[in-house]
């Protein structure tokens, strides 16, 4: 299997357009032609876990944590990322990284959160705006069936659980074309009137490039005219965290427990409990503070996440409980998404789940 085919199927999953403009998500070491043998996947890359990739004939690391945040002017080994660098390259061992572009779609790394507590009744808690096109285009009558199907076939007119979705309205169009051009239709410097279809679609914007490209090459025109258009139509399986239910209410003292026991966790940050039920659940993995406000809005009993800070659990204001289970607790199982991903597609592919403790954080 080569690398360029893993690179793609994680991809098709969560596009590598979806990662926040801080990330580094994707493919950091190797090259994409690649011929990868067996793959560990894991959450960070330490040394341990590039030794263990070693010991185990792994060319290829995938990891929640890209371990290349920002630039390098010099690769001396002077710190642990630097010297896995240099036993990366010295091993011929590929580095991948699937970061927040997996935070955001909603089977990613809260949708595992989420089968962990046995959620129902998903959304995405604050949804990612303009991530939808609109491409308008105009067909010749008789070409217009092959040039929708193109576009169904890119990618284009899915909406929620329907596909092949378009609209579609008669007209005609004018043009005239100089001497240098070779019309499908008319003649050279005589005006020409073609009756057209009038075809809109929707688009995912990562899909953009393709789309259009299919476009071009199912269109009979040399020079087909369209437009893209950005909306504000949002997506509840695109965005940072998830809300949702339990499928019965539970005391809250009872549901910590029941987190601690599932997340291993040494410890649980919380603000007060009153004794009551909880039914209505927003969550997000790894550092999620942010998004406290938006699970207060969605009427959530209580919000999990980690990283919060002293003065953040002020915030909640007895309106909702916060659970700070820790940030590679709640992140944890993310390994076994990818994991998946390629057993999914390859049943007998050589996939090792990292057996390297790799969280920072010790509890006395």
């Amino acid at each position: 299997m080569y690398l360029n085919e893993i690179c793609n199927l994680f991809e098709d999953f969560a596009s590598l357009k979806l990662q926040e403009s801080y990330d580094n998500s994707g493919l950091l070491i190797g090259s994409k032609a690649m011929k990868i043998n067996a793959i560990l996947v894991t959450i960070d890359i330490t040394e341990a876990v590039v030794d263990e990739a070693i010991l185990n004939n792994c060319n290829l690391i995938i990891a929640h944590h890209p371990l290349i945040f920002s630039g390098i002017k010099q690769l001396i080994g002077k710190d642990e990322t630097q010297r896995c660098i240099l036993k990366l390259i010295k091993n011929d061992i590929a580095v991948y990284a699937a970061h927040t572009n997996f935070d955001n779609v909603i089977e990613g790394v809260n949708g595992k959160i989420a089968d962990k507590i046995g959620l129902i009744n998903r959304s995405v808690l604050t949804p990612l705006k303009h991530q939808y096109l609109k491409l308008i285009t105009y067909a010749p009558k008789l070409h217009a069936t092959q040039v929708r199907s193109a576009l169904f076939e890119a990618g284009a007119g899915s909406i929620g659980n329907y596909d092949s979705c378009s609209y579609n309205v008669e007209g005609f169009g004018t043009f005239k074309a100089n001497i240098n051009a070779k019309p499908f239709v008319g003649e050279a410097n005589v005006l020409h009137s073609e009756a057209e279809i009038r075809i809109e679609v929707i688009l995912p914007i990562h899909l953009q490039e393709f789309v259009i490209n299919a476009l071009l090459k199912s269109h009979p025109y040399e020079m087909p005219a369209y437009d893209i258009v950005m909306l504000e139509n949002i997506d509840k399986r695109l965005g940072a965290g998830i809300v949702g239910d339990l499928p019965v209410a539970v005391n809250d003292i009872d549901f910590l427990n029941q987190l601690k026991l599932e997340f291993n966790c040494q410890l649980i940050r919380h603000t007060n409990l009153k004794g009551e039920k909880i039914k209505r659940i927003a969550l997000c993995g790894g550092s999620g503070s942010f998004l406290l406000n938006d699970a207060i809005n969605a009427n959530a009993d209580i919000f999990i996440s980690a990283d919060f800070k002293y003065h953040e659990f002020f915030k909640a204001e007895n309106r909702i409980i916060v659970a700070d289970l820790g940030h590679f607790e709640t992140e944890q199982f993310t390994k076994h998404i990818f994991y998946e991903i390629i057993t999914k597609k390859m049943p007998t592919f050589a996939v090792r789940i990292s057996e390297t403790k790799t969280n920072p954080i010790n509890y006395l």
